[in-house]
């Protein structure tokens, strides 16, 4: 274990994530991977029963704002999810072992983080506007359209927990 490595689950926050191909190596470049990194992503978020509040899929790199799983521990959906694509992939290694991970405690937090993930593909030059990277959660949030992943904020979620 790294030290001076802390990290907070079960505290029912969100969790900001961050993990790395290999090496930074642009193995997300293509449609087709970061179409496999999102159906993947779907596939571990109904497995696990997390919600995915916003994400955005770059070229060698990917981030989520994720709530922690009904099923299993956050690290374990996480494994799964890179494992998912990593047999979809011809890529070896595809990922870092690693991850980082910020606990998202308040709405001012979670309004930050999204800006951040939905901004960097313009940041990074590859788009002129959020709208226009597909791979992201931001179309969601300015028009409502549905994506390959279901998002959902913690808001909505308790709304229908306590409706049920």
């Amino acid at each position: 274990m790294t030290i001076g490595l802390v990290r907070h689950h079960q505290t029912g926050n969100l969790h900001f994530v961050t993990f790395s191909c290999y090496h930074r190596r642009p193995y997300l470049a293509s449609a087709k991977s970061r179409d496999v990194f999102e159906a993947a992503l779907e596939r571990i978020r109904q497995r696990y029963e997390f919600f995915v509040t916003g994400y955005v899929v770059m070229p060698e790199h990917v981030h989520l704002l994720v709530s922690e799983p009904k099923l299993g521990l956050l690290d374990r959906s996480l494994q799964a999810l890179k494992l998912s694509v990593t047999v979809r992939r011809s890529e070896r290694p595809f990922w870092l072992a690693r991850y980082y991970d910020f606990n998202v405690f308040s709405e001012r937090k979670r309004i930050e983080k999204l800006r951040y993930m939905h901004r960097n593909p313009v940041a990074r030059g590859l788009v002129e506007k959020p709208e226009d990277w597909a791979w992201s959660s931001f179309r969601h949030y300015a028009t409502g359209v549905e994506t390959t992943i279901e998002i959902e904020s913690p808001w909505t979620a308790k709304q229908r927990d306590q409706a049920m």
